[in-house]
């Protein structure tokens, strides 16, 4: 379907290889050069760092919960309550002992009474038990105290000797920061002041008061050195008269070396998790980190080269986000480099087609300067004339071919109904031919029905694609000819054909008619009409729609009968 041929002799140049060598082997360098000079610091150790981020995120999680786990203060709480019941069991058992034993009865005044014998008692009960007891008289007085030997004013004061202690370790050292840490912090829970006196009385202490009213009364209360006093009181009853009231008290001694024993455990699985968690988020951030700054640099070697291509890294056998990022720009490096070299092979191809009607004008104005004879230089004016106008249609057609790609990028798709496209491009083109005049083929439209055929895409451009096929056909087929132009759904795709009665298709051209200014036209047209950028143009508006466009001839009876361009599009809904 095409006949004449310009062959375009330019040297057509390979593709560029995908992987090519940076050509400047010092770019890298110069630009992990800080604009100041010196020595860079490396990208994992700044700040600002994906590693930085991974470490600061998992160690923070880490540290919200290993300070969450050692605050403990409910655990202390159901510590101190254990310790009051255990006081209140304790001194239920002494009152019991001392209502016993230690009671005398006065069958005068039908009353008991405690005895001196109560206060032995007092510290043989108390001490084996590391407790302080103190013993009420019925009126509040102090009878007994177990802190001191003997009597309670002038006696011997005994106190416990610290437990001593081995060399601190580092565990120790860490409780110690954090419970001084802790106690510099609000406290959660305030509790009285406790005062100790040598020659308290019951009404010192409002669990004894509570005591000698008959019930069990408890108490916590804070010494000035910041442990905790733990004090029940019961009452030392005989035939369920109060006698007195015994008082038992235990410092936090026990319960603070429970929480430091918790804390020293949950401290040493801290140390534990977070070497663990350190180490697992350099790797994790290695594997995120060191790719994204390999795919970084090469893509500041692509931004940096000149003439060549330099390699991306190929991660796409990680099968995550990374890989598919290495993924898509190796496939934006290579599509950069193609259209690169679509847009070189495309100016000299223009600078080609340009060159024919400028040497041809040139030669026509230079011999039109030198002949006299009238006849000779209006053919050379007429030559002159063809030749303008074979310029400005080339340029035209150049210049809508340029545009093409940009506003392909940018437009907005919308639904396009291919069969009223078709049915309108159709009539045009038959109103057209009769107002000619002069023979033509008939068009026949083979549509499916009713039914419509939906594309997404630009309807002007789609347009332009049929009408270059449609004035294609027309322009190869005898005066009357016809041509059949045909749409179909088929396998989920829109199959349309343009098909005409011509000459058909060289075989060996059928793959270089979509190419830039090829041109191939009927005998007897006139040189210069056609830009060879019709079909072109058409195959890269149906390739920016995701589509396919191919030639093949039409044979019946094992002869060539015409010639078929086919295009397939998606479907709306289904590309």
């Amino acid at each position: 379907m095409v006949a004449e041929t310009t062959e375009n002799p330019r040297d057509r140049r390979s593709p560029r290889d995908e992987s090519r060598p940076p050509s400047r082997p010092g770019v890298a360098a110069a630009a992990a050069a800080r604009p100041g000079g010196g020595i860079r610091v490396p990208q994992w150790l700044r700040l600002r760092s994906i590693t930085w981020r991974v470490l600061a995120v998992n160690l923070l999680a880490l540290l919200i919960l290993a300070a969450g786990l050692l605050y403990l203060d409910r655990y202390k709480r159901s510590l101190i309550a254990s310790q009051l019941d255990s006081l209140a069991v304790q001194g239920g058992i002494f009152a019991a002992a001392l209502g016993e034993a230690a009671v005398i009865s006065d069958p005068l005044a039908g009353q008991d009474t405690l005895t001196a014998l109560a206060r032995p008692m007092v510290r043989r009960l108390a001490v084996p038990a590391r407790l302080r007891a103190r013993l009420f008289a019925a009126n509040g007085d102090l009878i007994a105290d177990s802190k001191y030997v003997g009597m309670v004013r002038g006696g011997v004061e005994v106190a416990p000797l610290a437990t001593p202690r081995e060399d601190a370790r580092l565990l120790d050292h860490l409780v110690d920061a954090y419970e001084w840490l802790v106690r510099r912090l609000p406290a959660g829970e305030s509790y009285p002041p406790y005062e100790d006196k040598p020659s308290a009385r019951a009404a010192d202490f409002r669990e004894a008061q509570r005591a000698l009213a008959g019930e069990v009364g408890r108490s916590v209360r804070a010494a000035p050195g910041g442990e905790l006093v733990l004090s029940v009181a019961v009452p030392v009853q005989r035939y369920k008269q109060v006698l007195g009231a015994l008082m038992l008290s235990v410092d936090s001694a026990e319960i603070e070396e429970s929480l430091r024993q918790v804390r020293q455990e949950i401290i040493s699985v801290f140390g534990i998790v977070f070497v663990i968690t350190v180490l697992l988020s350099l790797w994790l951030a290695g594997t995120i980190a060191r790719p994204v700054r390999r795919l970084a640099a090469a893509a500041e070697r692509v931004r940096s080269g000149h003439g060549q291509a330099a390699e991306i890294p190929d991660l796409s056998g990680r099968g995550d986000e990374i890989g598919n990022l290495s993924a898509a720009l190796r496939d934006m490096t290579r599509d950069l480099w193609s259209r690169m070299d679509a847009i070189e092979g495309f100016a000299a191809d223009v600078a080609h087609e340009i060159k024919n009607p400028l040497s041809s004008l040139r030669s026509a104005v230079e011999t039109v300067a030198r002949i006299d004879n009238p006849a000779q230089q209006r053919r050379l004016m007429a030559i002159i004339l063809d030749d303008v106008q074979r310029l400005d249609r080339l340029i035209s057609d150049i210049s809508d071919a340029s545009r093409l790609d940009a506003e392909l990028g940018r437009a907005q798709l919308s639904r396009v109904d291919m069969a009223d496209l078709l049915r309108t491009l159709v009539e045009i083109e038959q109103t057209a031919a009769q107002a000619g005049g002069a023979p033509a083929p008939r068009l026949t439209l083979d549509l499916p029905g009713d039914r419509p055929i939906v594309v997404l895409g630009l309807e002007g451009r789609l347009a332009q694609v049929f009408r270059n096929l449609i004035a294609n056909a027309v322009s190869f087929s005898p005066p009357h000819g016809t041509i059949r132009v045909s749409g179909r759904i088929e396998d989920g795709l829109a199959r349309f054909a343009v098909e005409d009665e011509g000459p058909g298709l060289p075989p060996e051209k059928i793959g270089a008619i979509f190419d830039r200014f090829y041109s191939e036209r009927p005998r007897g047209e006139k040189f210069g009409t056609h830009s060879g950028l019709g079909l072109s143009i058409s195959k890269q508006i149906v390739e920016a729609h995701h589509g396919r466009i191919w030639a093949e001839n039409v044979e019946r009876d094992g002869a060539v009968a015409g010639a078929r361009f086919v295009v397939t599009l998606d479907l709306a809904g289904h590309g």
